[in-house]
């Protein structure tokens, strides 16, 4: 199994003397054979450097290393590998510093399923267990349960969301920082809880 998108990608940051990887959800369900509906790909160049060599893509959230790049209809999100600073309003980072390794990016994400990397030879680049949990069928977090759901309370709703549609069960520390923390879902603005449900989200497990 292939990703038409990212063997064109990969061999053009290459050629530019970058590295380009398949990150996140993208990677989750390649593992586990089902069907790829989103892109999304991280890489060692910044938004400056992808101008010179992809000015076709849309640098409208530049300044957050995220860059949307046309191809054959559909839009690939590619995202400078970065670090973040803390999260001040529960929801968005007060800094985000890029950098040059996964290492150092993974650890910024949510879920262990979601923190996995395909490099251009398509190897697993896995610092957190994510290939073990989904032989599990665990959702967990990556770190501290209940830091990860107060630096983005919409966490609870994804991790609802994904042991639902993936028929995985939920960590139980991650679960119990979930039923320890629900009431910060009220912080959140209403509309993104509504793209959640959207996506299969029912409000409780």
């Amino acid at each position: 199994m292939r990703i038409e998108a990212f063997d064109f990608l990969k061999d053009v940051f290459s050629k530019n003397g970058f590295h380009l990887y398949v990150v996140g959800g993208t990677v989750r369900d390649f593992l586990l054979g089902k069907e790829i509906t989103d892109l999304d790909f991280v890489t060692d160049a910044t938004p400056e450097e992808e101008m010179k060599f992809i000015p076709e893509a849309d640098f409208t959230f530049k300044k957050f290393g995220a860059v949307r790049y046309p191809y054959k209809g559909k839009h690939i999100d590619i995202t400078t590998l970065r670090q973040e600073g803390e999260y001040n309003d529960s929801r968005h980072p007060s800094k985000v510093t890029f950098v040059k390794d996964p290492k150092l990016d993974y650890v910024r994400r949510d879920f262990t399923i979601n923190a996995m990397y395909l490099d251009e030879e398509y190897k697993v680049i896995d610092f957190s267990s994510g290939q073990e949990d989904l032989k599990k069928k665990l959702i967990r977090f990556i770190g501290d349960p209940v830091k990860r759901i107060e630096e983005d309370p919409l966490r609870i709703a994804r991790a609802e969301r994904f042991a639902k549609s993936l028929g995985f069960e939920i960590e139980e520390k991650t679960l119990q920082a979930i039923k320890s923390k629900r009431d910060l879902l009220e912080k959140l603005n209403p509309e993104k809880l509504k793209e959640e449900e959207r996506k299969g989200w029912k409000g409780t497990l």
